[in-house]
């Protein structure tokens, strides 16, 4: 019989092992905008997949505690969505960048420029 502990330890193991799923097949632009920003490109470590407070954040900075998410098509139906998901992260102290995939994919130069915004903020 699982316990209200047992099952919450059981769904975090579940975010968790999606996370790294997801990590191994990143969208495109999640992937070109990775090799943008690891390595410390930008002065601060990126994190892919992170999972926050049972969420799963495209990319974290902890240090500077910025979130990133890159919204592909799916997000203009889920709005509402993001904004909650938005709002508990920024209770939680971290700010959040929406970048649009098709920017990256087009304009990759100011994906990065609005990152590193963000960054100075």
């Amino acid at each position: 019989m699982l316990n209200r502990h047992s099952g919450s330890v059981h769904h975090a193991s579940l975010l968790a092992l999606h996370a790294a799923q997801m990590r191994s097949a990143g969208t495109a632009s999640e992937e070109k905008l990775f090799r943008a920003l690891r390595a410390r490109q930008l002065g601060v470590r990126f994190r892919r997949q992170v999972v926050i407070a049972g969420m799963i954040v495209d990319f974290l900075a902890p240090e500077a505690k910025l979130a990133i998410e890159v919204d592909g098509k799916c997000h203009a139906r889920r709005r509402s969505a993001d904004a909650r998901r938005d709002e508990k992260l920024r209770r939680l102290g971290y700010r959040v960048l929406r970048i649009e995939a098709e920017v990256v994919m087009r304009d990759l130069e100011g994906a990065v420029a609005s990152v590193r915004e963000a960054l100075a903020r």
